[in-house]
Order: structure tokens, then sequence, then C-alpha cells
């Protein structure tokens, strides 16, 4: 089934360095993936060095059925390397270095004919670390017509209230995990247990929706000042890595479908218990896997 949605993914694509071994990473290309595999078009903008890391990033996305015409190629900086360490419970924490190449992702004519064509545009606060690929975001976020979706991911020391807090509030759709949500709410005075934090957060900043992930022990949903709870689905954790990335795809893609509420929040809260339980963060699945998934 196909969805005539075109979602515009923007950011980091890197390796993430797994104790495993290197695997293909960066929230922006995996929602890109996930979406893509729910048959809505995605497009991912990002840079690579000019190195063979690069290229063969480039050729799994291209492999990836993802059109790769956005995926900028740096002269001087190197593709991005993240070293990914696991504690007792496989959750991830991340080493990530500066300067690389989606530290300047530069605002291009077909970068912007690209946002204009799309309905959505997903990004997060970790690319715009750095002047140009901010500028470039903020350039890009200047569009009315476009839907925000900004996927936070906190990566100290990346996670200050000037870096993350202007980007916030120009989003519509906020998603963030429940460590997250107690951090940037203390930026806003905002006190209380996690259910009061969710509505007081969600009406300062007038969004549309705000999902807040807790693992292995479900979500939230606040949509048009309506809380929606899922209690998650248990499963053996492989590794952390990409599980959100993987809800956020899940529920946009039943979102965009026009699902109820509780209905999209299941399927992306099965979606990213899948990937959990699997290594990586873009294992291959199909509907008909999250389905029994859903119904086991």
């Amino acid at each position: 089934m196909t969805n005539n949605n075109q979602i515009l993914c923007f950011g980091e694509i890197l390796w993430d360095n797994l104790p495993s071994g290197p695997v293909e990473g960066g929230a922006p290309m995996n929602v890109a993936l996930h979406l893509s595999r729910f048959g809505i078009s995605s497009s991912v903008a990002s840079s690579i060095g000019n190195d063979k890391k690069g290229i063969d990033l480039v050729a799994f996305l291209a492999k990836s059925g993802l059109r790769t015409n956005l995926v900028q190629v740096h002269e001087s900086l190197p593709t991005s390397e993240v070293l990914v360490f696991l504690d007792e419970h496989n959750t991830a924490s991340y080493e990530i270095c500066k300067p690389v190449a989606w530290d300047e992702i530069f605002l291009t004519p077909e970068l912007i004919e690209e946002a204009k064509a799309s309905t959505a545009i997903v990004f997060g606060s970790l690319a715009s670390r750095s002047p140009v690929s901010r500028n470039t975001l903020i350039k890009l976020l200047e569009n009315e017509n476009i839907l925000k979706i900004m996927d936070v991911n906190l990566r100290p020391p990346y996670d200050t209230e000037a870096n993350v807090k202007p980007l916030l509030e120009k989003a519509d759709i906020v998603k963030l995990n429940d460590d997250e949500l107690i951090k940037i709410t203390g930026w806003y005075t905002i006190s209380g247990n996690l259910e009061e934090r969710i509505l007081s957060f969600g009406k300062i900043l007038n969004l549309e929706t705000l999902i807040v992930t807790m693992g292995k022990n479900g979500a939230y949903i606040l949509h048009k000042d309506e809380l929606y709870h899922h209690k998650g689905f248990k499963v053996a954790t492989e590794d952390s890595v990409g599980a959100g990335d993987a809800f956020l795809a899940g529920f946009l893609a039943a979102f965009f479908d026009g699902k109820d509420l509780n209905t999209a929040l299941t399927e992306a809260s099965a979606i990213g218990a899948f990937v959990a339980s699997q290594p990586g963060a873009t294992p291959n699945y199909t509907r008909e896997v999250i389905k029994r998934f859903i119904t086991d």
C-alpha cells in the first residue's frame, strides 16, 4: 500500500560502532527507512565525507530504496562515526565525534525545492549543534506549509537549552523520551508527575501532538489535548539503538493513514519493541511481522 505523503528527514547519517561491529545509523536515516517500509515516500538530507565509509552509507541508502540525491559530499570533513556503549540492560549511550560531514549540510536549491514539495519535515536537535547545518534547518523551517516534526534525541554535550529550545518552539509534533521530558520541562519550570508534565508542556508549546516514549514502560501521546497511553510490549532487549526512531516512523505511518490514535500508538509501540529485540537500528521486518507481534 502506498501513501501520498512525502517526508523530508533532515540531519545526521553515520556509522554506529556497536560492540558487535559497525552498522548504518543516524535518527533521520532510520526514520526515513522505516517510513519507506510502510509505503511513505521519504528522503534524507544529510552529508557524508569523500571517503569509503560515506560511499558505503550511500550504497546502503540506495539498496534500502531511499533516494540519495540530497546526501551531500563534503570535501574536507569525514563521514560520521559514533561509539555506542550498551549498559547491563542493553540501553545505549553514545560518544559522537566532531566535526563531521553532517555538521555542514548546505542550503541548496534542490533542498529548498524538496522541502516545498514535502508534507512534513522530521528533524532533531543533534544536527543543529554546528552553525551551517543549524542555519540550513532554520531556513527550511520557515516554510509555513510543511508539518514540522521534532525527534528530540538529546545527546550530551549538545543537549543545551540554547540549542534545543528554539527548535522545540518551531515544531508542530514533538517526540522525546521520559528522561528528555523531565530535563526539558525543567527549562520551562514545569514540575509534577509525568502526566502533569506532558499536559503542561503540550500546552506551553501549543503542540498538535506530543509523544513521550518510556522504553519497556510504554508510551504516552497527547493529541489535541487528549492523552493516550500504551503499556508497551515486553521483549528481551537486544539493544535500544533506533527503537525510538522506529516508534516515531510507526506512529507517523499510522497517523498519515488516518488511523485512530489508540491504533497508531499500539502499532508504534509494537514496531519500537520489535526493533529493540533485534540487533541494530533497522532490522528487516514486514507488516505481517508487526501484526503477529501485536496479536501474539
